[in-house]
């Protein structure tokens, strides 16, 4: 092969890993769990859809840079990989199924400035979409905040179970509409730590 077209490959590999993130798992557990990965649908795919991590264990995995999906800790497996919480598929890996209740799971969408209204854009330095807001944190009205008269037929009200997770971990989404204090945003380039046992 000509230097001129290694040179070319090599340079295309970085710049493809240039905007990948970096996922680094840690099992803080006093057991072993098996983290489950769900890949969107039309996307780059993350490196694995599951893997053993012991207690006491981390693991690193550079996700593409366009990568979104759903991240979770299957716990309690057994042979089949029928788990206490989180199965997802009779193996190891999950194959493109996703975790089935109970479970509790963190969505990706990386670099997702694709379907983003201009009002609730936000910018980075070079004027690109960056994030999206949600439209209660753009506008703060009760339309979009689910406050006043627009506070039904749901109420939009936690529920004395959710209010128990909410306790526990205030920033955490579990109730629906619980986006104001529990859907965050990282700038570009941002890495991640998913800790399980925090």
């Amino acid at each position: 092969m000509e230097p001129k077209v290694l040179l070319i490959l090599f340079m295309s590999l970085m710049i493809q890993g240039a905007f990948s993130a970096t996922f680094t798992f840690r099992n803080n557990c006093p057991y072993t769990v098996w983290p489950g990965i769900q890949n969107n649908p039309n996307v780059p795919q993350f490196p694995t859809t599951g893997f053993q991590l012991t207690s006491g264990a981390s693991q690193s995995s550079n996700s593409p840079g366009s990568w979104a999906g759903r991240i979770w800790a299957r716990t309690g497996c057994n042979g089949q990989f029928t788990c206490a919480t989180g199965t997802c598929a009779p193996s190891l890996t999950c194959n493109g199924a996703g975790g089935s209740p109970p479970v509790s799971l963190a969505e990706f969408t990386l670099n997702g400035d694709g379907v983003c209204p201009a009002n609730l854009s936000v910018r980075g330095s070079d004027g690109r979409t960056i994030a999206c807001k949600s439209a209660c944190l753009a506008f703060g009205q009760p339309q979009y905040c689910c406050t006043g008269e627009y506070n039904n037929p749901d109420r939009c009200t936690a529920t004395d179970y959710s209010r128990i997770f909410k306790n526990a971990c205030p920033q955490a989404y579990s109730y629906a509409y619980d986006d104001r204090s529990s859907t965050f945003t990282c700038p570009t380039g941002a890495n991640y730590a998913i800790t399980f046992c925090p």
